[in-house]
């Protein structure tokens, strides 16, 4: 895989606050995954497969698209070598 050109960020802190201030170790059971995951996740250290950025949507009752965004790095160019 090539490297990243671009940052990932998310909303899974503000839609935890208003889904009755779901706690992180709850959020983790239901996606199945550690706590850590989810604390990781959150401070943007861990990018989460593709399947568990579903499951955080789902949980949340809201499209991928207001749990994750990505912000590309215009400041480096992306590697052209990688198949997509």
């Amino acid at each position: 895989m090539g490297k990243s050109t671009g940052r990932i960020e998310n909303t899974i802190r503000t839609l935890r606050f208003h889904l009755d201030e779901m706690t992180q170790k709850e959020l983790a059971k239901r996606c199945g995954v550690t706590r850590q995951t989810i604390v990781a996740i959150e401070k943007a250290k861990y990018s989460p497969s593709l399947e568990l950025a579903f499951q955080l949507a789902h949980v949340f009752g809201v499209p991928i698209g207001e749990v994750f965004s990505y912000t590309p790095d215009l400041n480096k160019p992306a590697d052209s070598s990688q198949e997509p």
